[in-house]
């Protein structure tokens, strides 16, 4: 029996989607899978897929002709090619032009967020990507129903399991309090890249009510992004209290240190800090939006994306009651049980390549 070949490709590389595709070639490789992953040369230092046992092409996250190049010569012998995420799908269709008898699998992780003319543009894309894959795993049950709209043959809800975090000592979590500076006051935490659709503007609206609290929690923000300077007027403008800590390494550490998790997003499939924090049992406090609802079911509190004033209230109302963090952090370690494993998420992406690939 000859060894089934698959090329992953990724593009800008989210940090669920790096995340994935790592635990994935690790598991085909187990499984006597030979794997080369496609990716920016970043990834490869920040992920280490040859550390998996993959083969590691680096190839840029443009879809100019050198790129599609390197990709279309490092997928020549693959049986199924998978792409993550829709600019890596647009690359890898390209690369595949001509070749007829390789399948494309397309994992759609998330959803752009553009307007106007952008938007169509975008629009246009899914479309493409949609109708050229043999099959669309989507990771929340509206990416599913947004791929067969786009006019996707075969689309399906996706086990997606990421490894999980390692859960720090007491000590670091008072270590990483105090490099905050929360050590006698409530830290809260949020995660994720500071563009609009995050919905980080909401969020310092509802900072803005908690200066009133008798001792004033610390909002902490991880991530970078072209919103940065603008936030970061805002909050000395207003006084609020909130740090923006930019790219940071040890998110594990800090999301474990902190009271309560925050995510205000426009919309999510399956957020990685809402992964982590329920893992780590932490409250969370989120928008009910995109995958979130399925994703937590009722192991966080959710609210309406966009109002301030119902996440300053639950995010207040969870500071006043031990008890409900207690039970949050309790459901939300329970909810996690019920999520794909790796081995599953393995299991079920193998199943998917076994009905495309040649035999």
């Amino acid at each position: 029996m000859t060894q089934l070949r698959t090329v992953q490709v990724l593009g800008g590389g989210s940090a669920g989607s790096s995340a994935h595709v790592r635990s994935l070639a690790a598991g085909l490789v187990a499984r006597g899978v030979r794997v080369t992953v496609c990716a920016p040369a970043e990834l490869e230092r920040e992920y280490g897929f040859r550390a998996a046992g993959a083969d590691f092409v680096p190839v840029s996250r443009r879809s100019d002709p050198a790129a599609v190049g390197a990709l279309r010569a490092a997928c020549a012998d693959a049986d199924v090619v998978h792409a993550h995420g829709l600019h890596a799908a647009v690359r890898a269709a390209l690369a595949l032009r001509g070749r007829k008898g390789v399948p494309l699998v397309v994992t759609w992780h998330t959803r752009a967020h553009a307007e106007g003319a952008r938007g169509q543009v975008l629009r246009l894309l899914e479309r493409r990507v949609s109708r050229a894959a043999a099959v669309v795993l989507a990771t929340s049950s509206d990416l599913v129903d947004r791929a067969r709209s786009r006019g996707a043959r075969d689309a399906r809800l996706a086990a997606v399991a990421v490894p999980a975090p390692r859960l720090p000592s007491g000590l670091l979590d008072d270590k990483a309090r105090a490099e905050l500076g929360a050590v006698d006051r409530p830290l809260l935490m949020a995660v994720g890249s500071l563009v609009e659709h995050r919905g980080y503007e909401v969020l310092l609206d509802a900072a803005r009510t908690w200066r009133d609290l008798d001792t004033v929690p610390l909002l902490v923000i991880a991530g970078e992004g072209r919103g940065r300077a603008a936030l970061q007027r805002r909050i000395e403008a207003e006084s609020l209290p909130v740090r923006l800590v930019g790219r940071r390494d040890d998110i594990t550490e800090l999301l474990a240190a902190a009271d309560i998790a925050v995510l205000p997003s426009r919309w999510e499939a399956r957020a990685l800090l809402a992964q982590e924090a329920l893992r780590l049992g932490v409250p969370l406090v989120a928008t009910a939006v995109g995958g979130v609802p399925e994703l937590v079911g009722d192991a966080a509190l959710l609210v309406p994306y966009g109002d301030a004033g119902a996440l300053a209230d639950a995010v207040v109302g969870l500071l006043a009651d031990p008890e409900a963090c207690r039970a949050l952090a309790e459901a939300g370690r329970a909810q996690a049980e019920t999520w794909p494993t790796e081995d599953e998420t393995v299991a079920q992406v193998l199943a998917v390549y076994d009905e495309l690939a040649p035999s």
